[in-house]
């Protein structure tokens, strides 16, 4: 599935042993990387504690779409991932949203 920058999408990741799943929502970070791949960050619905490096995500911070339930990003948790594992979208941030999330992205881990 082709996927956009600042898109959340929903993806199915396979734990070590290939027996069991899990599906996780996950924002697109940069989506032009080599091998059908794109940088994600996770996300979370266990907003209950946020880390430094951890934002919530509201229902108004998407120009389209939702999610189920109020959540968090957690940057410190940023990875590639195959887009072969995207089994939905959920919709896309707003472009003050994502501003918010390369903010806290280079403050984490520092951008030159």
């Amino acid at each position: 599935m082709e996927v956009n920058q600042a898109e959340v999408v929903l993806c199915e990741f396979y734990f070590s042993d290939l027996k069991q799943n899990k599906l996780r929502p996950v924002v697109v970070f940069k989506n032009n990387l080599p091998f059908n791949d794109f940088v994600g960050v996770p996300i979370s619905s266990r907003v209950n504690r946020l880390n430094q490096d951890e934002i919530v995500i509201c229902q108004s911070d998407f120009v389209a779409g939702q999610l189920p339930k109020r959540s968090k990003v957690m940057v410190r948790k940023t990875f590639v991932i195959s887009k072969q594992v995207v089994v939905k979208k959920y919709g896309t941030l707003s472009v003050d949203y994502f501003r918010r999330l390369h903010r806290a992205f280079c403050d984490y881990f520092g951008c030159a």
